[in-house]
């Protein structure tokens, strides 16, 4: 019976096992965001997170326990300067997996993981447009707002006159 044994063993031994998720939690940092298969990404979540929960306390010690599991000291400098301030406020939940599709070759599911603070396109907030709501006509409100740009356009000129006569 193999009750409560949920580790994927990813069909490698210990060791080509450790050093592969080494190796790619080494890329994961250093690159903030890799293409794998969903079954290594999983288990590289697995991996990584604990050590960059680790290196929110930059100790002697942590550093120790960070670069016994990598064994890349630019890895681990990368972690505690750069990564471990950008996430110091996050309490878990460091990395994203998206899945992308199948891969040609052999159909194995494909993803991205990548550090969640570090995708741009995801970090920004989409701020809507508050709409206010009126009960004028269009065409009115837009008359009254011209001759209110065409007062502040002046003064918003003399300064830029004023500063191009100091130079």
């Amino acid at each position: 019976m193999r009750h409560n044994k949920k580790f994927n063993h990813l069909g490698r031994t210990a060791s080509h096992r450790n050093a592969m998720l080494a190796n790619m939690a080494c890329s994961l940092i250093k690159h903030k965001r890799i293409t794998t298969t969903v079954a290594k990404a999983k288990a590289l979540k697995k991996f990584v997170e604990p050590l960059i929960t680790k290196a929110k306390d930059d100790t002697t010690n942590s550093r120790r326990v960070v670069f016994r599991n990598l064994q890349d000291k630019y890895a681990v400098t990368e972690l505690f300067k750069e990564i471990s301030v950008k996430i110091a406020d996050r309490p878990g939940g460091y990395t994203r997996i998206i899945k992308t599709g199948n891969r040609l070759g052999d159909n194995a599911e494909m993803c991205f993981i990548e550090l969640v603070d570090y995708n741009e396109n995801m970090a920004k907030e989409k701020v809507a447009k508050k709409a206010t709501r009126t009960r004028r006509s269009k065409k009115a409100a837009a008359t009254e707002a011209a001759p209110a740009a065409e007062t502040s356009a002046p003064v918003a000129e003399a300064p830029a006159a004023e500063e191009a006569k100091a130079e």
